[in-house]
């Protein structure tokens, strides 16, 4: 793990380049595919040092946010063009991927909480730097603020452990059964502001519509994965508290991730819409991981990858027509199969694929979670339905709208799809869609 560490670090250097903003890209492409070959022992932990190790749901993220970091700087090509800042931009983005790279690789639990933290910093970054409006400011504090606020209590909860079992190695906490209600409170909210959970989700839609496309991006596809993530983690020594508390973060996830469906067909900001898909997809994702059994906990891991994926795709398109437009809104952004044919094909498989439809990894993810939450109780069927109609109801309603209608005969410029663009969007979907063909290496753990 040490060496991807080393290959990130001094890439740094490469940021404050002339002409090096393409080789940055393929380096963290390269980086991906070295990464990929890493001999994995599916069934634990190994590449085992003091600080990092990876087992296979570590060994999923990290790849994912490498895809996810080499996709920003490829959907960033207007700031190149532009020559807006774009060697702090690179150094940016360098900055995010080591934390996040180290925040899934640590085995010690007060590191994952320095780099958990850490990750919000070059976020923050490239909101306030970077952002379209100027209430980006407001969105940068929602973003900090409701962060911050329940991640107090978990670097308490992190201390106290230290204090009581004299180690901090998540490793070696696994084999731990604590039933202390307080700590579980401490570490476990968090982790649900970050995913976000429904009643603590404001700051993600309010950071979404204001950042740019590469924040969108990292924001869907890596940040709210960190609540996830965490959450597996910290859970496995929390059991027996969590088993009785459990309902309540799932009747409040099920509930909620109705009503944020519903909150959906309100939108009538491209952007916004996709951001309450992402919280509506994530409520499913929490229920999975509270039900604590295997459907839930792989069916979470899935439907994380699968989400960062589409969500990100979804981000990348809505930007293609903001940078055409000059707008986000619905009632500007239509007819566009007018203009540009080929791109509504895309807009297709990343709606259907947003929309759980086979072959994406979303369908697998949800039929576990499915399986996990009805597996709990009967009831939760009820609203798992309401969720799975809704979904696709969204879906069709944003692909619909974009697509069809009459063209707004306000716009006076325009250009078709690039190469660039449709790589981008191909490079989201086919590990989206084709990871499900070796999709036992994900459920044998």
């Amino acid at each position: 793990m040490m060496k991807f560490l080393f290959y990130m670090i001094f890439m740094i250097p490469l940021c404050f380049m002339n002409n090096m903003f393409w080789m940055v890209q393929m380096l963290l492409l390269l980086m991906m595919f070295l990464f990929m070959n890493m001999s994995l022992n599916f069934m634990n932990y190994n590449n085992l040092g003091y600080i990092y190790s990876c087992d296979m749901i570590s060994f999923g993220l990290i790849m994912l946010s490498i895809w996810i970091c080499s996709m920003m700087i490829m959907s960033s090509e207007n700031l190149f063009k532009m020559k807006y800042y774009i060697n702090f931009f690179l150094l940016n983005i360098m900055l995010l991927m080591i934390l996040l790279f180290l925040t899934f690789s640590v085995m010690n639990l007060f590191l994952f909480y320095l780099f958990f933290e850490g990750s919000l910093i070059p976020t923050l970054m490239l909101i306030v730097g970077w952002g379209y409006q100027p209430e980006r400011l407001q969105a940068g504090m929602y973003l900090m603020f409701y962060t911050l606020f329940a991640s107090l209590p978990l670097l308490m909860g992190i201390f106290y452990l230290y204090k009581e079992m004299n180690t901090m190695m998540i490793y070696f906490l696994k084999f731990l059964n604590l039933d202390f209600m307080i700590l579980y409170f401490c570490m476990v909210l968090a982790f649900l502001v970050k995913m976000p959970m429904y009643f603590v989700h404001l700051w993600l839609p309010k950071a979404h519509v204001e950042a740019p496309v590469s924040g969108s991006m990292i924001l869907a596809g890596i940040m709210l994965k960190l609540g996830g993530y965490g959450l597996l983690r910290v859970l496995i020594f929390l059991q027996s508290v969590n088993l009785k508390l459990n309902y309540i973060w799932l009747i409040i996830s099920l509930v909620g991730g109705f009503y944020i469906s519903l909150k959906c067909f309100c939108q009538v900001d491209i952007k916004s819409l996709i951001a309450y898909s992402s919280v509506s997809h994530m409520s499913i994702v929490i229920g999975g991981i509270m039900v604590m059994n295997y459907w839930g906990y792989f069916g979470a891991y899935i439907m994380m990858i699968g989400h960062g994926l589409c969500s990100s795709g979804m981000f990348c398109l809505a930007n293609i027509n903001y940078e055409r437009l000059n707008s986000r809104s619905l009632y500007i952004n239509k007819g566009m199969m007018n203009f540009m044919p080929s791109m509504s094909l895309w807009w297709f498989l990343m709606m259907s694929s947003n929309m759980s439809a086979p072959p994406s990894l979303n369908l697998l993810g949800e039929i576990s979670l499915i399986n996990s939450l009805v597996s709990w109780s009967n009831l939760s069927m009820i609203m798992l339905m309401l969720m799975s109609f809704f979904s696709a109801g969204y879906s069709l309603y944003l692909y619909s709208y974009v697509q069809h209608g009459k063209f707004y005969q306000g716009l006076y410029s325009f250009y078709s799809g690039v190469s660039r663009e449709y790589l981008l969007l191909m490079l989201h979907w086919l590990p989206l869609n084709m990871m499900i063909l070796k999709i036992e290496y994900l459920m044998i753990n």
